[in-house]
């Protein structure tokens, strides 16, 4: 039912040395996959706008041995909310919360601000609504939406990727500045 992180992020081309957002970052779940693809020299900024999932993923990433993770009570929404500096990014993350986003455009905007000229973007979010899982149906973003969204503000299209049966996946890519 879940997506797979270690196997979503293997779309965003991640090596050693390299800086990726999280935003959204709840649990850690994939901004422990990116930890491992970036490396020592590399460096992961999880985002969480919830003070307790904050201090829950610091308590975590210590516990896990990881010291390329630096959590960030942030606000994906508003600009400059993630008090990450501009063009800074290789690779931004939104995995299971631009549906939960009052303003959706805030995230994309936010995205394209901390993304360097040709950075990547993985969105994950969910095909559908069922049983307390998930958006509530009037909440979730179809693919078609969510590649207006992006598009409208600059990202290019690259692919769609297989992540499970309730959730779809598209990579994007930021060219122009």
């Amino acid at each position: 039912m879940f997506t797979n992180p270690e196997q979503n992020i293997l779309h965003l081309g991640l090596s050693d040395g390299m800086r990726v957002a999280d935003f959204g970052a709840g649990t850690g779940f994939y901004s422990k996959a990116a930890s491992a693809r970036v490396g020592y020299s590399g460096k992961v900024y999880a985002i969480e706008v919830q003070k307790d999932l904050v201090k829950k993923l610091e308590s975590d990433i210590k516990h896990w041995g990881l010291s390329n993770i630096e959590c960030i009570w942030g606000d994906i929404e508003r600009l400059n909310g993630t008090k990450i500096s501009d063009h800074s990014m290789d690779a931004v993350i939104i995995s299971n919360v631009l549906f939960q986003a009052e303003d959706k455009l805030g995230v994309v905007g936010e995205a394209l601000r901390v993304l360097k000229k040709g950075g990547k973007l993985l969105l994950i979010e969910w095909m559908e609504s069922f049983g307390g899982m998930g958006p509530t149906k009037e909440h979730v973003i179809s693919p078609t939406y969510a590649r207006e969204l992006f598009e409208k503000r600059g990202f290019k299209f690259e692919e769609n990727i297989t992540t499970s049966a309730h959730h779809y996946g598209i990579i994007f890519k930021y060219e122009s500045r």
